[in-house]
């Protein structure tokens, strides 16, 4: 018989995802009511609720941004009113006006963005951004003297400052004046600036709190350009700016957040600004959107965002539900996904590892040819990026497998640190690793032989920046938030960091917490997705940070066909039968190749997908997540140790059952030729024969193993039901 277990023979990269799946609990009542009040279908109100709205007037406000009345910014931010005195005194007096920016995608659009209305509004303007691989994050003293040298009056951080107690004195010192514009959190010492913009210093009810830099970048050049009557011209540009920092740097997409970027998306793709054409043409970014709606429709959302965006505070009348249904789907509109994925990438992986200069330009220039030039930069050190991103992610998932995964479930946190990595990509591989493993992550490198740069990335139930201040005695400069944080130390410290962040993530992390979390909206299935459902979607757009893309999931589908594309993505066809009918779907899941091949039954987790393809739009799946069928997992989480049954398959009598054999359960079906086909859960390979010595591997997600396999399952749910 085969006694030893399949998991000393086949290998456990052929796992499934390790992931905890959060279903929202379903309120069908309350969606049924919501729908019929609303004119909205009955999946969209549950994915309302799952948000948090179960009144009509919670829905409008949320699916008509432009219905809420906003406070004026100067009622919000007490400090924007000398903010404008400054700049309007500095502008009247030709007073030099120094940006001190960041390096990027939040830091960089809002630098262009004050640059472009400075300049429009008659100020005598340039900028300066520290250098990310030398100086680090924010403004510093060497370029607080290098602007009191230039002459600089008046200088203007922007994504960054609030920390910056000791430059902020120091240009204080030299008879500058400093406004500092930021949206970081709030240190326990305030740096001495003569005004300070930053929405966590405001109400936490303000429809102004989740702004990012480049948001408040906008209201502080908007609420100028109202002042000093000079609008006209000058909205649209910084909208553009504003959306694509705002999606880029994933601030919340609530508040005054949704309503302008809804706007911006509707007005990107017929910006005026040669740099977003030219990374719109260079990223092969295509507008979207009901093209019966034609010129007049597109003319009609560009007038409405000029006459609205005239003032932050204006709010058109609201639109009754049957005029919102018409007008889910705005025309010839992008989504946050384009700017996510494809826009915001290639301005961040300057950021990285280019120049910032070079964004700067790009976004600053009214010379197409520029434009595309820069753009065409911006795409070749992404392509740069992207590189360096796989080669160091393969070597820290190397390391990780090599010396710390045996003990993640005792740590709770991964800490990974290696020379000849470029510190500027090494968030990103943070991410995946997170993603990955389910731990917090740091992850480090030698900036030289005595110290160590790094970056952390984390999981829900654990808070960056409080674990770096457990750790404040062993390291230099650090700084973040809750999911994210930057950090440096010497390299002698590195094992006592090492311990302290072991300690401190297992005061706050249980052993639940260590795998990915995926939050599911509601089940569907697949014979319901069609364009019909991908169009009402549209209604919850834009979705992004704290409103996500809804995710739904199937149960029990057939994986009928899967290959390997790309960089390790996984292509495939799923298929359901409901009724005796087949429906069947594409799906692709990104940098899956280590779960390949996929078992052929499988619960799926996705996002819905539009496919453009030789001019033809096709729905389909974005897999983030997949699990054994939930028949499956019950068996194996508690099987029917020793019990076994009978069964018949093609007219050929099978024995069948559940065997504690190592530390796992092991389905053993065994035929009349006492050959025995083995296989325990998560597994791809199972194993064949009549002993376990001359028994060879086979992947039971072919058909041939798969349809014994769910044969053998249902007589056992027969024999367990019955016992």
């Amino acid at each position: 018989m085969l006694d030893r277990p399949v998991s000393e023979l086949s290998k456990p990269r052929r796992r499934l995802p390790d992931q905890r799946w959060q279903i929202y609990p379903q309120k069908p009542e309350i969606a049924q009511n919501l729908a019929a009040l609303t004119n909205l279908s009955p999946i969209i109100s549950q994915l309302l609720i799952n948000r948090g709205m179960e009144t009509p007037e919670q829905v409008q406000a949320f699916l008509e941004p432009e219905s809420l009345v906003l406070p004026s910014p100067l009622e919000d931010f007490p400090d924007l009113a000398i903010s404008l005195e400054l700049l309007e005194n500095a502008i009247a007096s030709q007073t030099k006006i120094a940006i001190c920016g960041d390096y990027d995608a939040d830091g960089m659009t809002s630098t262009a963005l004050l640059l472009r209305s400075l300049r429009t509004l008659g100020a005598q303007v340039d900028y300066a951004i520290p250098s990310r691989m030398h100086e680090g994050y924010g403004i510093n003293k060497r370029i607080v003297e290098e602007f009191h040298s230039e002459g600089v009056g008046l200088i203007l951080t922007v994504d960054n400052g609030i920390s910056a107690f000791e430059p902020v004195a120091r240009a204080r010192e030299l008879g500058l004046a400093v406004i500092i514009t930021d949206h970081h959190d709030i240190p326990q010492k305030l740096p001495p600036a003569n005004a300070i913009l930053n929405p966590k210093l405001i109400a936490e009810s303000s429809p102004y709190r989740g702004v990012a830099g480049v948001g408040v970048a906008y209201i502080l050049a908007v609420s100028l350009a109202q002042q000093l009557g000079a609008t006209k011209g000058l909205i649209q540009p910084m909208l553009a700016l504003f959306t694509l920092g705002t999606i880029a740097d994933l601030a919340p997409l609530t508040g005054v957040n949704r309503r302008w970027v809804k706007r911006g998306l509707q007005h990107l793709p017929k910006s005026n600004l040669p740099g977003i054409q030219a990374l719109i043409q260079v990223g092969g970014v295509q507008a979207r959107g009901d093209e019966g709606a034609g010129e007049q429709g597109s003319r009609g959302a560009e007038e409405k965002i000029s006459n609205t965006s005239a003032s932050l505070s204006t709010s058109p009348k609201s639109k009754t539900c049957t005029e919102r249904s018409r007008s889910i789907q705005n025309p010839k509109s992008l989504k946050p996904e384009d700017i996510g994925f494809r826009l915001g990438p290639r301005i961040n992986a300057i950021g990285r590892i280019g120049n910032p200069q070079t964004v700067i330009e790009l976004l600053t220039t009214d010379d197409m040819g520029v434009a595309l030039e820069r753009a065409m930069q911006c795409e070749q050190v992404n392509a740069s990026r992207q590189e360096m991103c796989q080669q160091i992610e393969q070597e820290a998932i190397a390391y990780v497998e090599r010396e710390f995964v045996a003990s993640l479930q005792q740590d709770r946190v991964l800490i990974v640190v290696q020379p000849n990595w470029h510190h500027g990509v090494i968030g990103i591989v943070a991410s995946r690793l997170v993603e990955r493993y389910g731990v917090p992550v740091f992850i480090g490198t030698y900036e030289d032989e005595g110290h160590i740069r790094g970056s952390a990335r984390s999981i829900p139930e654990f808070h960056v920046f409080e674990a770096l201040e457990y750790c404040h005695d062993l390291l230099g400069k650090f700084g973040g938030h809750k999911a994210a944080g930057g950090f440096s130390l010497p390299a002698e410290n590195l094992q006592m960091l090492r311990s302290r962040l072991i300690e401190f993530a297992n005061q706050c992390l249980e052993p639940q917490h260590l795998k990915p979390l995926l939050k599911i909206d509601a089940e569907v299935n697949l014979n319901h997705i069609n364009q019909q459902l991908y169009q009402q979607l549209n209604a919850l757009h834009p979705c992004g940070m704290d409103n996500p893309d809804p995710v739904f999931w199937t149960p029990n589908v057939q994986v009928v066909e899967q290959k390997i594309v790309g960089k390790g993505h996984i292509k495939l066809t799923i298929a359901q039968t409901i009724d005796n009918q087949e429906y069947k779907i594409k799906a692709i899941a990104w940098r899956w190749g280590d779960y390949f091949r996929l078992p052929s039954r499988v619960d799926v987790a996705y996002k819905l997908r539009e496919n453009y393809f030789n001019g033809n739009t096709t729905i389909e799946l974005e897999l983030i997540g997949v699990r054994l069928p939930i028949q499956l997992q019950q068996f194996f989480a508690s099987p029917p140790i020793q019990s076994s049954t009978n069964f018949e398959y093609n007219q050929r009598q099978y024995t069948c059952g559940f065997y504690k054999n190592g530390i796992e359960a092991e389905l053993r079906i065994k035929n009349s030729e006492g050959k025995v086909l083995a296989m325990q859960p998560g597994h791809i390979i199972g194993l064949l024969g009549i002993n376990r010595q001359n028994a060879k591997e086979v992947d039971i997600s072919q058909p041939q193993y798969d349809n014994i396999i769910q044969a053998a399952l249902q007589a056992l749910s027969v024999l367990s039901a019955d016992s």
